[in-house]
C-alpha cells in the first residue's frame, strides 16, 4: 500500500475530540457552498447543452476523441452547448469541437493529484474548479439536456449511472442518454439485462430503453435532436 494511502487511512481512523470535529466539519461546510454558489452563478446563464462524458486518457488519435469531436461540433451547430468535465482526453475533444464551430464549451474542472488538467478549448468564462466530485456531478446534471457518453473508467461509469438514477428515480427529467461504441459498452449492457433484470429483478425492464447505444458520433446527435422535435430548445432556467 503506497505511503500517501497508508497515512490517509489512519488520518482517517484517529480519534478526534467534539471540538476538532465540529471545527473542521464546519468550514468545509463554506467551502462546499462556495463551489455551489461559484457553479450556480456561472452555470444558470447557460442555454440548452449536452453534457459529454468519456475518459481523461483517450489520446487524440484515438477513433474515440475524433468521434467525441464530431460530436461537439453537431451538437453546436444544433444550438447546443457543449459540458465536459474540463481535462483531457473525451473531454479535451468535446470541448475543441464546441470551441472549433463558434458554440458554448463549458469546462468543469476537478482538482486531482494526478491525470486533470484543464485542456484550452473552453471558455474562459465557463471554467469552473472543483474540489468536490459531488458538487461538481451536481453541475453535471442540474444543467445539461441530455448525455452523450463515450469509453471512459470508473468516473465515466459514475457519470452515466448517476444520469441513469437521477431519470430512473424521477429525479430529474427523461432527457436522453446515448452512449457511443457498441463493442465497448455491449458487454456491460448485456450484464445489466440478464443479470440485473432478468435474473435478480433489480431493475424493471422499462429501465433499459433510457439508454440508447450507437456507433457514430451523427447517431448520437440524431438521437438528442430526434427528442427535442416536439420541443422548442429554450434556456434552462
Amino acid at each position: 500500500m503506497p505511503e500517501k494511502n497508508e497515512k490517509r487511512i489512519k488520518r482517517a481512523l484517529q480519534k478526534r475530540n467534539w471540538r476538532e470535529s465540529k471545527f473542521s466539519d464546519s468550514w468545509s461546510v463554506f467551502k462546499i457552498m462556495s463551489e455551489f454558489v461559484d457553479g450556480f452563478e456561472t452555470m444558470r446563464r447557460l442555454g440548452p447543452c449536452v453534457s459529454i462524458f468519456g475518459s481523461a486518457r483517450t489520446s487524440s488519435d484515438n477513433e474515440y476523441y475524433k468521434i467525441a469531436v464530431e460530436a461537439a461540433k453537431l451538437l453546436s451547430a444544433a444550438g447546443f452547448g457543449v459540458i465536459t468535465g474540463g481535462g483531457p482526453g473525451i473531454m479535451e475533444a468535446g470541448n475543441r469541437g464546441a470551441k472549433e464551430n463558434g458554440g458554448t464549451s463549458v469546462g468543469l474542472n476537478i482538482n486531482l493529484p494526478f491525470e486533470q488538467n484543464h485542456n484550452p478549448y473552453i471558455d474562459q468564462d465557463k471554467l469552473i474548479s472543483f474540489d468536490y466530485f459531488f458538487v461538481r456531478k451536481v453541475m453535471f446534471m442540474r444543467y445539461a439536456q441530455g448525455f452523450i457518453v463515450l469509453p471512459g473508467g470508473f468516473g465515466t461509469l459514475d457519470e452515466l449511472f448517476e444520469a441513469l438514477t437521477l431519470i430512473q428515480t424521477e429525479k430529474i427529467a427523461e432527457f436522453p442518454i446515448v452512449l457511443i461504441g457498441t463493442k465497448y459498452w455491449e458487454g456491460l449492457f448485456k450484464w445489466i439485462k440478464e443479470v440485473m433484470l432478468e435474473q435478480e429483478n433489480n431493475i424493471n425492464a422499462g429501465d433499459l430503453s433510457l439508454v440508447h447505444i450507437v456507433d457514430t458520433a451523427d447517431a448520437a446527435v440524431t438521437v438528442i435532436k430526434d427528442f427535442y422535435l416536439k420541443y422548442t430548445i429554450s434556456p434552462n432556467f
